[in-house]
């Protein structure tokens, strides 16, 4: 069962934007190598200040199940839950310091965002869904991976085909079902001043 959850936007946008969600349930079936790399080439062309690129992916499949665990252990429990059907884990980390000179770099988190996003859109234009996770343990990320200083691990990233929600528990099956919403575009995009809305 594949569902459509096609967001209701106020202005057109691009339709992969549109069909872009976060599924929890996850087929069981392997990611081909050929499609993550085609996501990895996607955020390595993403925009970043000064072209420094600060993202970094440390990758895990189900094909090594050594690896994938190790992984998924970094997740929180209720994570773990749903995400151990993936086929493909990821954590994306932000290196914060500019190479030369080693001054900070403020914009690493966004810079990480915009590499994540084109990866996910690549995900679904190729038939893919991914779920992107707060819900994770910085400490154990960077021991289990020795991620080193000046370096943040940034968000869990699950990634596959899209399963059926009937494999999810009572509670996370309603939510995968429910409608999809945003806030009005008046609540954020502001002209003039701070809190009035934009008219267009």
């Amino acid at each position: 069962m594949r569902l459509e959850k096609a967001g209701e936007t106020e202005f057109p946008v691009h339709e992969l934007i549109k069909k872009r969600w976060s599924p929890r349930a996850f087929a069981d079936r392997p990611v081909e190598s050929q499609k993550i790399g085609s996501l990895l080439e996607a955020a390595r062309w993403a925009a970043s200040c000064f072209n420094e690129q600060p993202w970094h992916f440390i990758i895990a499949t189900r094909e090594n199940p050594a690896e994938y665990e190790r992984l998924l252990n970094c997740l929180v429990e209720s994570n773990r839950a749903w995400a151990k059907r993936a086929p493909v884990l990821l954590l994306s980390v932000a290196r914060l310091t500019f190479p030369e000179g080693g001054k900070p770099n403020r914009h690493a988190y966004h810079d990480v965002g915009l590499a994540v996003s084109q990866l996910v859109l690549q995900a679904t234009a190729m038939g893919l869904v991914v779920h992107q996770m707060a819900g994770f343990s910085l400490e154990k990320a960077r021991e289990t991976y020795r991620i080193p200083d000046g370096y943040d691990p940034i968000a869990a990233i699950a990634i596959g085909y899209q399963g059926d929600p009937a494999i999810l528990s009572d509670r996370l099956r309603e939510r995968e079902l429910g409608n999809r919403s945003r806030m009005a575009l008046e609540t954020f995009a502001f002209a003039g001043e701070w809190g009035r809305p934009w008219a267009g």
